[in-house]
């Protein structure tokens, strides 16, 4: 008489002894190892993030129409063979090399969106990162005015 026999035949007073059991008979239940709960990928009141920031280095080559940085608000402004879309976005307008510089800017008070974001800080100095692209191939758009 093996144990499993034994234990269930000693279990059950009233009822006749389990002499033949096989591997059949016996049924295994797995129950759930996690709650069950809500996905938590879409929940309101945390939106998915936008990934705003710099998209690509210094130093690095992008080609033309990429986007080098994406903002709400005026961090990085644009420089040489750089664009700037409706929404802040800033994008290569040449294929070349990247440069980010930090220069000097003198917002135009008289714009709405100057106001509102370099509102009371009129009479200092505003440094802001400039991305510039230097294109790979360089243009042949001057002109000889004068030789000495």
């Amino acid at each position: 008489m093996s144990f499993l026999t034994h234990l269930l035949g000693s279990t059950l007073q009233n009822t006749r002894p389990l002499t033949n059991i096989t591997s059949t008979n016996i049924v295994c239940v797995r129950n759930a190892s996690k709650k069950a709960s809500s996905s938590t990928r879409i929940k309101p009141g945390h939106p998915r993030p936008k990934h705003r920031g710099w998209k690509v280095q210094d130093g690095w080559f992008v080609q033309k129409g990429h986007i080098l940085a994406t903002q709400l608000r005026p961090r990085f402004h644009p420089g040489l063979y750089v664009g700037m879309g409706r929404n802040g976005t800033l994008y290569a307008l040449e294929a070349g090399r990247v440069i980010i510089t930090s220069e000097k800017i003198n917002p135009n008070t008289t714009h709405t969106w100057a106001t509102m974001n370099y509102a009371g800080r009129e009479n200092s100095v505003i440094y802001k990162k400039h991305f510039n692209v230097i294109p790979e191939k360089q243009h042949n758009r001057f002109i000889l005015i004068d030789t000495v």
